[in-house]
């Protein structure tokens, strides 16, 4: 099974972060502007519109605040299993790492998934830029 680990330090405070991480429906407004440009509740889902055209259903397995951190699943045609975790870390008063791993079937679809979380990564930089 593929496993897929980003650590992304980010110069805003863990509740900030947070607070965009837990607005399930919100992911194309708060945490990956661009990367994802529209997403909209479907029940204990959500339908996930990529700038790069492709659709996923996700489907929130958990949303824990005191832990912050919220697991997510999809489950297609392409892909047997994807299970994802995004975890927000404090890091002092004015910023925090978030941790996201997904572990995944089939294994050759990998590459893809970890290019396509290069530009999620950015995405979260731009909606946490950097004080002024």
């Amino acid at each position: 099974m593929a496993s897929i680990h980003n650590d992304v330090s980010l110069p805003a405070p863990a509740r900030d972060v947070w607070d965009a991480v837990r607005d399930f429906g919100a992911l194309h407004q708060r945490l990956v502007p661009g990367f994802v440009t529209a997403c909209q509740l479907d029940g204990d889902a959500r339908i996930v519109t990529f700038a790069n055209g492709s659709v996923a259903r996700e489907i929130l397995v958990d949303c824990d605040d005191a832990r912050q951190r919220l697991v997510y699943a999809i489950n297609n045609e392409r892909l047997t299993h994807y299970s994802a975790s995004v975890q927000v870390i404090a890091d002092g008063e004015a910023k925090c790492h978030l941790v996201w791993i997904i572990d995944m079937l089939p294994n050759e679809l990998a590459a893809y998934v970890q290019e396509q979380t290069k530009s999620a990564v950015i995405a979260l930089h731009r909606a946490f830029p950097p004080p002024s």
